[in-house]
């Protein structure tokens, strides 16, 4: 019994020796460590960092540093050659370094090699969209499709963004997005025109955030789109050049420059276009008794002939104070005249459909748009790394005019009917912010700040009716808005999870005064925007979150003005200056799952919306040869419901071939009622209770083919869907480009072709019950063909824009 104890007792010692070994040998340690830019002690993201075991070349491990230059990788411990390495970087190499147990390598600071800066390299290209779990990052430099274009172009290449035929955009279906430039609200008036001014080559990135934290703007029940500008941040001198032209005759240029110092960075965009947009739409209608049996028909073609002449330049000046103070200025001004000679065409037939007669109503509108902007940055960086102080100032103004001469001539007459509407439109916007952040213990963040926003926009509308002013029409509309935010956040990370907590209050005062009606209106109200994010870290390679919070969406511009253009005399647009915010709640569950060439991103949302705006039309009482005046104009519903499903694929099959891909299924229900008084005196009550459920797809491939030529391929499908009156059809579209290096890579040549199949268009089918059923088509820009040219000097072509963090572009916020 003696000798079993005892072999045992000795296999039991050996076991335990063995198992010991084998978890030494198995042991891994964590080395970290933070890698920044030399000169301006900068983060550098994308950095990578390699274990080689020396006297062998081969690579045992390694990784990328994340958006703080931090890196944080596992190896086995033993003696490496360790090298960090940055494009156009000089190689920071440490020998023969014994590693035994976790350590930190501290601050390792790059120095660019000037002799590389200068050469034209061609390097592996960084992925076209960065997907996060909290926000999809769009590098517009690698899109073929946009060469040329504007934003709004780009906006529509974007995953789970899209632009619909005039312009407005949609972020995973919901119109409720708000769009910023550089971190703040574009000054223009009509937003939609505003992105087709800027031309894309001025456009470094876009950061799609579909559920923002307390830190962003409150505004935005969809979320937010964030657009940032090139400002330059290479060595020395350096820039691009971009020329291009396309048919409908085209014209567009370009060039981005900028000069860096250690003391100072200038940086300069400048860029002109001349662009023909034709388009053109049609609207049958057939109206009806209060029976619903037939009037008469109307059937309504329309072809626009649009061009338009814009500058857009800023310039700015970064100036570094010491190694932890920098100030940023910069001066933007856009300048754009437009002309749209807009042809509609009216057959009238009787009940029976028998031809009656034809009018024809030419609109030559033409339109002058000026834009002033200064922005200034101040940031202060204190001793511990993140700790910061960042003030920010916008101050711009924004002039629009238009001018439309409306010929309307009946053909069984004689009789010419000329109006003339004079819009003139004003705005003045500044903003102030001030932000604070303070991170402490180990993984924690606190963060406050303050902004305020001031805005004021003037509308002076007038009609004449051959001469004559026409009361019903003309109005001059005051609106003046002043709100005030302050916000506080605490992060936290501990091991594999973190969380961010923020609460933001915002105190709204709007005046709205309409002075040829004598009507004014005081809106003032003050809201409490909570908000929540959760995130696990399961693997190196995937990561889960849960996040809310909690927005708003204020009616503004066009959506208050109830006077509107008159293209058409029996259907008009007509603005509601009483309409109220509508206030949404975001709940958003994401996943992410990263392979080695294949990236998957997937979030289920669920978004409700209390006095969501909805488009109602109604009778208005007035007749033009017996046929009704309609009118469509915007109100508080009751409730929305929106819950949806998406995902975003990044796959690289091969060298030569990226893909990508995003699906959008969502089911939005609406309820609620709308009432009025027709021209009977009787009240008409419409139920606008409907649910629909819809679906938006985007494929982008990209391919070398032989000879270094690149093919671009871009299919969208926006489904079917319903609303309380009526339903939009399925939207098919599609893109294509070639481009190809020349003049040793220090050129390209670009051709794309937008829209190939000619069939991006809306088209719909409304009901009015005793009043209309309408059937339109529109297509607001018809297909197109564009060739451009890209020079660049003193900037390989493939390299990473090393931006610099600013509290516009969100570096204030907690990652864990």
């Amino acid at each position: 019994m003696k000798k079993i104890n005892s072999v045992f007792t000795l296999i039991l010692f050996f076991t335990t020796i063995f198992a010991f070994a084998q978890d030494a040998a198995n042991k891994k340690i964590k080395i970290t460590g933070r890698v920044i830019e030399k000169v301006s002690k900068q983060p550098l993201e994308y950095a990578t960092i390699t274990f080689l075991l020396p006297d062998n070349p081969k690579p045992v491990a390694g990784g990328i540093t994340n958006p703080k230059g931090e890196f944080d990788i596992e190896i086995k411990p033993g003696v490496y050659d360790i090298k960090i390495e940055f494009i156009s970087f000089k190689i920071y190499e440490l020998k023969q370094k014994n590693l035994k147990n976790s350590t930190s390598l501290g601050l390792i600071s790059l120095e660019e090699d000037a002799n590389q800066l200068n050469e034209v390299v061609i390097r592996t290209e960084k992925t076209t969209v960065e997907i996060k779990l909290d926000k999809k990052v769009y590098n517009v430099g690698n899109d073929l499709m946009v060469k040329g274009g504007t934003v709004s172009d780009v906006l529509d290449n974007i995953p789970s963004v899209s632009v619909d035929v005039e312009g407005n955009v949609s972020l995973r279906g919901n119109e409720n997005v708000r769009v910023l430039i550089d971190g703040k609200p574009s000054n223009a008036i009509n937003i939609a025109e505003a992105l087709r001014l800027i031309p894309a080559d001025a456009i470094e990135k876009v950061e799609v955030i579909t559920n923002p934290s307390a830190r962003y703007d409150a505004e935005g029940g969809g979320g937010l789109l964030n657009i940032i500008l090139k400002k330059g941040k290479n060595q020395g001198l350096n820039g691009t050049f971009n020329a291009s032209t396309g048919y409908p005759e085209t014209y567009g240029l370009t060039g981005n420059l900028n000069y860096k110092s250690k003391n100072f960075n200038l940086f300069t965009t400048q860029g002109y276009n001349d662009r023909n947009s034709p388009g053109n739409s049609f609207t049958n209608s057939k109206y009806l008794n209060s029976d619903n049996s037939t009037r008469n028909y109307v059937y309504e073609d329309r072809e626009n002939d649009r061009n338009s002449k814009g500058y857009n330049g800023n310039f700015g000046i970064e100036l570094y104070l010491n190694e932890s103070t920098s100030w940023t200025n910069s001066f933007n001004y856009r300048k754009s005249k437009g002309d749209n000679v807009d042809n509609v065409v009216q057959d009238y037939y009787d009940s029976g459909f028998n031809y009656d007669y034809s009018r024809t109503r030419i609109n030559g509108e033409g339109s002058d748009s000026e834009n002033v902007e200064f922005a200034t940055n101040f940031m202060k960086k204190f001793k511990r790394d993140g700790h910061k102080l960042t003030i920010d100032g916008s101050f711009s103004s924004n002039d629009d005019f238009n001018d439309a001469i409306i010929t309307d001539k009946v053909t069984n007459s004689n009789l010419v009917k000329f109006d003339n509407t004079l819009s003139t439109q004003t705005q003045n916007r500044n903003l102030i912010q001030m932000d604070y952040v303070l991170p402490f213990g180990k993984g924690s963040q606190f963060e406050a700040g303050y902004r305020g926003e001031f805005s004021k926009l003037l509308t002076d509308y007038q009609v004449e009716n051959d001469g004559i002013i026409n009361n019903n029409f003309t109005n001059t509309l005051d609106y003046k808005e002043k709100v005030n935010a302050l916000y506080t956040q605490y992060g936290l990370k501990i091991d594999k999870f973190s969380a961010l907590f923020g609460l933001r209050f915002e105190d709204s005062n709007i005046e709205i005064n309409q002075l040829a009606t004598n009507d004014y209106n005081t809106k003032k109200y003050s809201n409490f925007f909570p908000s929540a994010f959760f995130t696990y870290e399961i693997s190196d390679k995937s990561s889960a979150s849960v996040s809310y919070s909690r927005r708003i969406q204020r009616p503004r511009g066009r959506m208050l003005n109830p006077f509107s253009n008159l293209s058409s005399n029996i259907n008009i647009f007509m603005g509601n200056p009483d309409l109220d915010p509508a206030y949404s709640d975001a709940l958003d569950f994401g996943y992410i799952k990263r392979w080695e060439k294949l990236t998957f991103n997937t979030s289920l949302y669920v978004n409700k919306t209390t006095d969501v705006f909805q488009f109602a039309r109604r009778e208005s009482g007035d007749f033009i040869n017996g046929t009704p005046i309609v009118i469509s104009s915007p109100i508080n519903l009751a409730t929305e419901y929106r819950a949806g499903f998406e995902f975003t694929l990044n796959y690289s099959p091969y060298k030569w071939w990226k893909l990508n891909g995003n699906f959008n299924l969502y089911r939005n229900e609406t309820q609620g009622d709308f009432s009025y008084i027709n021209f009977n005196n009787v009240e008409v009550f419409q139920n606008f209770d409907n649910t629909t459920t819809s679906w938006y797809s985007r494929i982008t491939s990209k391919v070398t083919l032989p000879y270094k030529i690149d093919w671009q391929t871009n299919v969208s499908y926006n489904a079917p869907s319903t609303s309380a009156q009526g339903k939009s059809l399925g939207v098919f579209g599609a893109n294509l480009a070639f481009s190809k290096d020349v003049l040793k890579d220090k050129g390209t040549v670009s051709f794309n072709i937008s829209d190939v199949f000619n069939s991006r268009k809306r088209i719909s089918e409304n009901y009015l019950a005793g009043v209309v059923l309408s059937n339109s088509e529109m297509q607001w820009r018809e297909r197109q063909f564009s060739l451009s040219f890209t020079y660049r000097f003193n900037k390989p072509k493939n390299e990473r824009e090393r931006t610099r963090p600013s509290q516009n572009e969100g570096e204030g916020e907690y990652q864990g």
